[in-house]
């Protein structure tokens, strides 16, 4: 056998034992349920990622919501598509809590926000909803932690949740069926460069 069919059946049986591996996996898979996904961590790209799999729901014909927290003051790509194809859109529209400065209208128009989220909730008709930056609602103590794990868990069995923002509760965290943490390694803005329509929102 020369060096090169040596490699290649090598090669084969490591791809082989890969493939018999997923196998097994998807094999074992059998639940089906909605699920609570979290994208966390400091990096650029949770809302991004929440957004994406809004968009592939909607591709597959899913009924799809959003709910935004925090940001909202400017033109939103995400908005202006999605709500052409008939995504639900609740906004806090009161820009960064840094900007207002007032704790009891930023927890008055979180709550205003929560209230359509928990509406959602219980809506069976809906199949994947995206709470946008809801994480620093909960730790800045504008929404409850026990009544978002509440609604969370009296869902209907078949709504999916996406949840993103920095600094996701460990009690979510735990609940959650799959956690991302995006890392930041660079960001354009922190080499003062300004943030770009269609890419940075």
């Amino acid at each position: 056998m020369s060096v090169e069919d040596n490699k290649e059946s090598r090669h084969k049986a490591r791809q082989q034992k890969v493939k018999e591996q997923v196998d097994a996996k998807v094999a074992a898979a059998q639940e089906e349920k909605g699920l609570l996904l979290i994208i966390t961590g400091n990096g650029k790209g949770k809302s991004t990622s929440g957004f994406g799999t809004i968009a592939r729901a909607v591709g597959h014909n899913k009924k799809a919501a959003v709910a935004q927290f925090i940001k909202g003051t400017w033109a939103n790509g995400e908005r202006n598509l999605l709500e052409k194809l008939g995504v639900e859109f609740h906004v806090m529209a009161t820009g960064f809590t840094w900007e207002t400065q007032n704790k009891a209208a930023d927890t008055e128009a979180a709550q205003k926000v929560w209230q359509e989220c928990k509406r959602l909730l219980t809506d069976e008709s809906i199949d994947v909803i995206l709470f946008d930056e809801l994480t620093y609602m909960v730790s800045y103590g504008y929404i409850d932690l026990d009544e978002v794990v509440e609604a969370l868990s009296n869902r209907p069995k078949m709504q999916s949740v996406i949840i993103t923002g920095r600094g996701a509760h460990r009690t979510l965290i735990e609940m959650a069926d799959t956690v991302s943490e995006v890392k930041n390694v660079k960001h354009a803005f922190e080499s003062g460069v300004k943030a770009l329509q269609g890419v940075d929102w």
